[in-house]
This record gives C-alpha cells, structure tokens and sequence, in this order.
C-alpha cells in the first residue's frame, strides 16, 4: 500500500467519498444534511470528530447504496455482516480490491512474528455473513496453505447466553470442539486460528493440547477479549510449542488490528491498525476527549478507504492507549476489554 502523510491521506480520501463522480450513494445523500462542507472542513484525522457515527445504519441501508461509483461494476463487491454481540447485525461491503489489501497486511504482519508460511490452517471462527472466514481462507491461500473450517454461528451462541441456557451453550461448545479435534487428528494443520474461549476449552482436553503442541506450529487468537493473565497461561504453559499471535478486528474495522512483534513476555498485549486506513483513538468516554498514554478510556475506530467511510465509530471496548509505532497515525491499544452494555444492550461475547 501507499504511504501517505496523515492531511494528504484524509483529503484524499474526502475527495474520493464526497464526489459525485466516485462517491458512493450512501455519503454523496448524506453530505446534504451534515453541518460541514467535508471537502473543506476536513483537513486531517483531528477533523474526523466532525462526522456523525452512522453504523446503527448500517442494521437497514440497502448495501449497495454503499458502492463507491468511482469503482464502476469493477466493484467485486461482497457483502459481510457483524456477529450481532450489539442487537441486530449490521452490513458493510468490502471491494475486491479492499479484501485484497486486507489481507495481504495481514499476511505481512504474520510473517513478522514468523508464522510458518507453506501449511495448512484450521480456522475455527465464523464463515457465513462474517469476513474473518473469508481472510482465513484467502491468507491460507496466499501463504501456501489449505483451510479447514468449522460450522460455527456465534449469533446462537449469544442468544443462548443471553436466555441463560448454558447447558445448551456447553452442548454446543462441545459440537465445536468435536469439529476441530476430529480435523486436528486427521490432518497436517500448522496454523491454528481461533477465539480465546475456544483455546480455553481445548486447553481443558489432553488429548486435543498433545495435538495441537505435536502439530501446530502458530496460534492466531481474536474475535473475543483475553485477559494478561489466560493469554500467559495459553501461551506459557498449555501450548508452548506453538507462536500466539493475537488480533483485534471487527466488522466496522472491515479486517483486524495485530499484535505488536517484538513484545516481551511481561509487556500486555499491544495492537497496531492497518494506518492509515484503519486507525483507533482511545477517549474518555464522558467527555470524548483523548486520554494520555497508558490511561484507560474507550476506542473510537475510523476506517477509510476507497472501499468505505466509516468515521468517528464509538467502539464496544475499553483499552489502554499506546504510542503507535514510529510514523503510524492514532494510537495502538492494549488489554481490551468490553463495556459492559453498549447502545442500551447487553454486550454478549459468546464464542466469537
């Protein structure tokens, strides 16, 4: 991808989203009621505070008012939606081309940890309507690698948690973990991807932990929050053969966030967006203002690209802000956490 300077960038970005010749429908209608002209009073990162947060809409918009028309019908457009841990999902649209970069980032960034390229995944996360599926996929592909999948839908899972039926919850679990023991004992898998309450429930069977140290050589974690002290234990005690990347990604971030490489092993668990594309602000969520590095505070997510607009995102999660890489754009973060309710609803984790 492109370097950019962080004002060049975000007027780039206006310019593409804003006009009629390669604006989508979505923001080209919604400009006539916004209180700011955002081809002039947009001029960097600092200025994105001007924007209303539009995702509630997404539960609704027709998507392809969301096609930018600077993409033509070469748009390749797919449509994913979120896991519903907030109410009702929501759609975005990735472009090829998005997908594309999405992915080639992450590769990059796994291949700085040292994640083996050339073996077979096991991917249990959503496919279906959500897009980690489909990255698991297409980065097996790129590096070399076939994809095993689960049939996981973690919208069940919420609404059992949410009714309280957790002996339907375990049943379930179970179902998932049968899935992934039966592919693991059948073949060579070297990478393994999964969210943190699956890692703990298999770090609860013998025989699935001596599979997985025998086989696996990287565990890629994400889709739920891990605590400092589960993700040492993982990492240290129950699969200390394996790599553990983690990752921080959501459905309005369109991709992920990924470990910070290099981290010592008392140092908590730092993510660094795809910048300039994807960047995170941690706030004071009573007074929106930033919070200092290595203060607590809520993540505001912005995501441009030419694919989407998707500014000034009030996040479910709580972190710690960090200092972002030398010459990244916003803040990493670290120990995210959730809110408790987001929107007036329960927030429900669930498996993913």
């Amino acid at each position: 991808m492109v370097e950019h300077a962080d004002g060049e960038f975000v007027r780039e970005m206006m310019r593409w989203h804003f006009s009629p010749e390669t604006g989508s429908s979505f923001w080209l209608k919604r400009a006539e009621s916004l209180d700011f002209d955002p081809l002039t009073d947009v001029r960097g990162f600092d200025d994105l505070g001007l924007f209303p947060n539009v995702v509630d809409e997404l539960r609704d918009v027709g998507v392809r008012e969301l096609i930018p028309r600077g993409f033509g019908d070469e748009h390749g457009a797919t449509v994913y939606e979120s896991g519903g841990t907030t109410g009702q999902p929501k759609r975005v649209m990735y472009t090829t081309e998005w997908h594309r970069h999405s992915v080639e980032w992450f590769s990059e960034r796994l291949d700085a940890h040292g994640v083996p390229r050339d073996v077979d995944w096991l991917s249990a996360v959503p496919s279906g309507p959500h897009n980690v599926g489909a990255m698991a996929v297409d980065t097996a592909m790129l590096r070399g690698g076939l994809n095993f999948s689960i049939d996981l839908d973690p919208r069940w899972v919420k609404k059992l948690i949410a009714r309280g039926q957790m002996d339907v919850v375990g049943a379930y679990t179970e179902h998932l973990v049968e899935q992934v023991g039966h592919i693991l004992a059948s073949q060579d898998v070297g990478v393994l991807f999964a969210t943190p309450p699956m890692l703990e429930r298999l770090a609860q069977d013998d025989e699935l932990v001596e599979l997985v140290n025998r086989k696996v050589r990287a565990i890629i974690w994400g889709g739920t929050s891990l605590d400092a002290d589960t993700r040492d234990l993982l990492r240290d005690e129950v699969f200390g053969s394996a790599t553990m990347v983690g990752g921080y990604g959501g459905t309005m971030m369109l991709g992920t966030s990924v470990e910070r490489p290099g981290l010592g092993d008392d140092e908590p668990c730092v993510f660094d967006s795809f910048a300039p594309y994807t960047t995170f602000r941690v706030v004071d969520p009573e007074t929106g203002q930033v919070v200092p590095y290595g203060e607590r505070g809520q993540i505001v997510l912005h995501h441009m690209s030419r694919s989407a607009l998707l500014v000034n995102n009030v996040e479910r999660d709580h972190a710690t802000r960090i200092a972002p890489v030398d010459g990244g754009f916003g803040d990493a973060v670290a120990d995210v956490t959730p809110v408790a309710s987001f929107s007036d609803t329960p927030v429900v984790e669930g498996v993913y």
